[in-house]
């Protein structure tokens, strides 16, 4: 614990969370009440970290630990509550951590507990929270999410000249239909099926022409309820153009029999989501993102930095090597495999 609280007086690393603090909001350092000090909030986060605590435990033994109360430099001060290490946290986001990352990695060097020449290298594939992927899926979510965003527009801006249709009900029943029509066997539940993917996909595509329209008008709104309505046109744009992109892979997979469509979504609320083939006999396809993920070869490293695989890692994210061929100190640049695992 004494190692631990000298490495944390490094004025660098509480530095760091004291300018991710600062960029929350614009005055926080010089309006509204007194912030949590840097140094605290750093402490508390490595705590919970440290014990694998949630916010709400992390609040309860420090408040009641004079050990925790000493290292967290809170003395006999008030602990902030779980609400507000959340926030804390939320703000210290990942740029922040990669800083404190880089500057443990260079006092690590300094003090001789790494020498930063070799480097541990593997890939994992971290799944994202979707549900299993279907042509006739993704049509549903995009017809809800269009409709149920022109509602949102069409009350914000007190009416619009084109009323909104809800064509929710005839979605669900044909995303009902196609699910029904893969039990029969043969010609004829194909056939069932094509037509009423058919079906679905012209009542998207009449869903996303009202958008479209609903989009149109709102340019001819007065600049204030413009401005007022950013957020739902933004979330309209970005739809659209995704449905559209479901409509043209379900097509070609369902009607042309295409099933290697370039740019294919998977998810409509987390578009960089892959299909991902590891050969594993349980899971023999994953949906989510590969990533490679390095850290220095020693046992007391804790330290590893991720990114997504088919991108060229910053050379700055590796520490100077302290003997090289020829006697220079200089960097190990290292690039990432392309995507021929993902598929």
């Amino acid at each position: 614990m004494k190692e631990v609280d000298q490495l944390l007086e490094d004025a660098a690393l509480v530095e760091s969370v004291y300018d991710a603090q600062g960029k929350r909001h614009g005055k926080s350092r010089t309006h509204g009440r007194t912030q949590t000090p840097a140094e605290v909030a750093l402490r508390l986060l490595i705590l919970k970290h440290v014990r694998n605590w949630s916010y709400d435990t992390l609040e309860r033994e420090v408040r009641a630990n004079l050990v925790y109360r000493a290292f967290t430099r809170i003395g006999d001060e008030k602990v902030p509550d779980a609400k507000t290490l959340a926030r804390l946290g939320q703000v210290i986001g990942p740029e922040v951590i990669g800083e404190l990352h880089d500057r443990l990695m260079e006092l690590a060097r300094e003090r001789g507990v790494v020498q930063g020449r070799k480097m541990r290298v593997d890939t994992t594939v971290v799944e994202t929270n979707i549900h299993y992927p279907t042509d006739s899926g993704l049509l549903g979510d995009g017809a809800r999410v269009l409709t149920r965003t022109m509602k949102k527009v069409e009350k914000a801006a007190g009416g619009l000249k084109k009323r909104i249709r809800n064509r929710m009900r005839s979605v669900n029943k044909k995303v009902i239909a196609i699910a029904l029509a893969g039990r029969w066997k043969g010609p004829e539940g194909e056939e069932r099926r094509v037509e009423r993917y058919r079906e679905l996909v012209s009542l998207t595509r009449k869903i996303v022409h009202q958008a479209e329209g609903v989009l149109e008008e709102m340019q001819h709104l007065p600049r204030r309820r413009q401005a007022q309505l950013q957020r739902l046109r933004e979330i309209l744009e970005t739809m659209a153009g995704r449905v559209r992109q479901v409509i043209r892979q379900t097509k070609a997979r369902v009607f042309q029999g295409i099933t290697q469509y370039p740019h294919k979504i998977l998810s409509l609320f987390e578009p960089h989501t892959e299909l991902i083939r590891k050969g594993k006999a349980s899971k023999p396809n994953e949906f989510g993102k590969l990533l490679q993920c390095r850290k220095p070869r020693t046992r007391s490293s804790r330290t590893m930095r991720c990114l997504p695989n088919g991108q060229r890692i910053p050379t700055y994210w590796f520490p100077r090597s302290n003997n090289t061929s020829d006697g220079s100190d200089a960097h190990h640049e290292w690039s990432l495999p392309t995507q021929g695992s993902t598929v």
